[in-house]
């Protein structure tokens, strides 16, 4: 029996868009989800660029104009792969319009924007919403949460969490769009930081209820350019001369903060961390037991086990990637490791079950969820401003 599609419209075809692409065209090949992708259409707002992308990833059909995306009806679900500045604008357009969203992290710019989106999920009928926060599909990941869940560690008293990368040290590196504050909202905080305090929050189980943060913003001024691809940028010249454009963003964010349960966080997020590429951290400290995972090392998780006897105490290094472990049995036989484009098919194989299955809630995180990671960013920005604590309201 034919399987009941899931027609899905992908808007911005860069790094994400490839990702995810790549998401939806593997999802099927690991997971025996109940509803099909089929990728119908991409939308980019150069034509040709975007009929070289829909080719390359098998997409159907494309758009140029988002709004024409959202108004098709052959349409169910809208992938958004946008700078930030448009997150907010298409996701309540196609929410009303009767579509799934799925966006990509951060959710939004501010939480003026976040409730709004969480109003109009409210308003939605019978749709899901999700934001890519993938590295909660890292097996590893997903295995300390249920470690947590499980009473492993305990109370916890500790998180302590990094995101270090180096990428933009160079100051002739060109002032791209994740350096412009009109259209990323924040830089290492709202790319990198949010990350980790979504993974603190899905790991723990526990909000973050107060913070106070630093950002520092290292080179102030850079040569105008664009995204090539990636990470990598080119710089624009004219007449031999290179214009120079202010940066808005912070480079680098350090971050104190309270949890629900008692206990306390340091977060670091910065793009000026030397020696670093993608050096995102984790680890929590609990009354019985602790926890460590490396992004870069994404198939392991350290884990500690006080209630075990003195003499036998020491850190046990998890290879997770056997059957019993989240995800990983979709995959290959243990010890056969897989990388970072498996989290977004972790996450698209979510969605397509939430949808076949009807239960909405099931998809995590939600706009309501996603919510609490952005208040938590908006606190630390405005902590920031006025050098005190904010409370999150969570």
């Amino acid at each position: 029996m034919a399987k009941k599609e899931l027609r899905v419209g992908l808007i911005g075809t860069q790094f994400m868009g490839k990702a995810h692409s790549n998401a939806w065209s593997q999802v099927g090949h690991f997971f025996n989800t109940p509803v099909k992708a089929v990728k119908a259409a991409a939308c980019g707002r150069n034509a040709e660029r975007a009929k070289d992308f829909a080719d390359t990833w098998g997409w159907q059909s494309v758009e140029t104009d988002w709004r024409k995306l959202i108004a098709r009806p052959d349409i169910d679900l809208i992938d958004i792969c946008t700078p930030n500045n448009n997150h907010a604008e298409i996701a309540i357009a196609a929410l009303e319009a009767g579509k799934h969203v799925a966006c990509e992290k951060p959710m939004c710019m501010n939480m003026d924007e976040a409730k709004r989106m969480v109003a109009a999920a409210h308003a939605a009928k019978n749709q899901l919403t999700t934001v890519w926060y993938n590295y909660r599909r890292v097996p590893a990941l997903t295995l300390a949460r249920q470690l947590v869940q499980e009473g492993r560690i305990g109370k916890v008293f500790h998180v302590r969490a990094v995101y270090l990368q180096s990428w933009i040290i160079d100051p002739n590196f060109p002032a791209i769009w994740r350096l412009n504050a009109d259209v990323a909202g924040s830089g290492s905080h709202g790319d990198l930081n949010a990350h980790i305090i979504d993974a603190a929050r899905y790991i723990t189980g526990e909000e973050i209820t107060d913070v106070s943060a630093h950002m520092e913003t290292f080179v102030k001024e850079r040569p105008t350019g664009n995204m090539v691809g990636g990470l990598s940028a080119s710089t624009n010249q004219s007449g031999g001369k290179v214009e120079m454009a202010k940066v808005t963003v912070d480079d680098a964010v350090i971050m104190l903060a309270k949890l629900a349960g008692g206990g306390i966080g340091t977060f670091e997020a910065t793009r000026f961390a030397q020696g670093n590429k993608n050096g995102s951290k984790i680890e929590i400290n609990g009354e019985k037991g602790a926890i460590k995972f490396e992004f870069e090392d994404m198939n392991w998780l350290e884990f500690y086990d006080a209630s075990v006897k003195g003499r036998e105490q020491g850190w046990v290094k998890i290879s997770a990637t056997t059957g019993d472990h989240p995800y990983a049995g979709a995959y290959w036989p243990a010890g056969h490791i897989i990388g970072y484009e498996h989290t977004f098919i972790n996450q698209a194989s979510d969605i397509l079950t939430a949808i076949g299955d009807g239960n909405f809630k099931k998809m995590q995180p939600d706009f309501d969820d996603a919510a609490k990671t952005q208040a938590v960013l908006n606190a630390a920005t405005e902590s920031s401003k006025s050098r005190t604590w904010k409370s999150t309201g969570c």
